[in-house]
């Protein structure tokens, strides 16, 4: 029985369809929906001044991100909690899953091919082959 469900979302198009197949899933009552978004960091993102840890553009991403996963959340029929954090998009969400102990992953797919997936890596399929849960990877359109 799916009872926690984490779902893996990132600032793309397809993360309104990724929540559009959330919803068709039936949920016990006591089911739980953990809503994820990975800001994923780099050598250049860590090494700011410590006076300036932060930019304020990431702030202001942060609160953005924060407020839309605020109103996929208030849409979810069962409890449900928020996950943003910080470091590699595929190794944070499969430690989220195993934290959570979801049964599921629902994760979307930016649908990349050739040079792109091989230069950019394809976090999807990190995690499906990761994971120690089922994943549901949400393809565009």
């Amino acid at each position: 029985m799916l009872k926690h469900i984490l779902v893996a979302l990132d600032d793309s198009d397809i993360a309104d369809r990724v929540m559009q197949s959330v919803h068709q899933l039936i949920l016990p009552s006591d089911g739980k929906i953990i809503l994820c978004h990975v800001f994923p960091t780099s050598n250049a993102e860590t090494e700011h001044p410590a006076d300036r840890p932060y930019s304020e553009s990431s702030a202001i991403s942060y609160l953005q991100v924060e407020k839309q996963l605020q109103s996929y959340q208030a849409e979810l029929p069962v409890d449900s909690d928020l996950e943003l954090v910080n470091g590699n998009p595929a190794e944070e969400i499969i430690r989220l899953a195993n934290i959570h102990q979801a049964d599921l992953i629902v994760i979307g797919s930016r649908g990349l091919t050739g040079m792109t997936r091989i230069v950019q890596g394809s976090v999807s399929s990190q995690v499906v082959e990761e994971a120690h849960c089922s994943v549901w990877v949400v393809k565009p359109g």
